[in-house]
């Protein structure tokens, strides 16, 4: 699951290669994800406020805090600063926010980072294939950014909650 697999086969291919999914990104995830947006917000989607609670450095919020730093959207991650996007990433994604009208924030308070939210995503804690042993320090950092009714309640009130699904428990 590799990025640079990924990376290699495109650079040596000869024919377009698509990521469906790597342990860094997941566009294929975003194509469904902004079309549901899309289709949730007729009047458009720029400037909409899409908070990522949990996990901020998995791949579902690093392609999300692309595509809404491309589509002038505005990104919050919302989690422990320990699980937050890498700084190289952020950077990138600023700068073209910048030029889309969109933003990139990251946050560890829920209560900013959820408030007046169009869209609030999360994601599972423990991504499959990853050791069992992980599942009790996850659940001990990101308990505080469960997206409950009272999250829900902080944001617009025409809010959408998105899932990348499967979820596992």
């Amino acid at each position: 699951y590799a990025q640079s697999i990924v990376e290699d086969l495109a650079a040596n291919a000869g024919v377009p290669v698509w990521n469906g999914l790597t342990d860094e990104f997941h566009p294929t995830q975003m194509i469904a994800d902004m079309l549901t947006v899309e289709e949730n917000f007729p009047a458009g989607i720029e400037g909409l406020k899409l908070v990522f609670m949990g996990d901020a450095e998995n791949n579902v919020a690093n392609s999300l805090m692309v595509a809404c730093a491309k589509l002038g959207l505005h990104f919050v991650a919302c989690g422990p600063k320990e699980r937050m996007p890498k700084a190289g990433l952020v950077e990138t994604c600023t700068k073209i926010a910048r030029e889309s009208g969109g933003s990139v924030t990251l946050t560890e308070d829920v209560k900013e980072a959820c408030t007046g939210a169009d869209v609030i995503y999360t994601d599972i804690w423990v991504s499959m294939g990853e050791p069992d042993e992980l599942w009790a320090e996850r659940i001990r950092l990101l308990e505080p950014y469960r997206v409950t009714r009272d999250v829900m309640a902080m944001a617009h009130e025409n809010a959408i909650f998105l899932h990348c699904l499967p979820s596992f428990h």
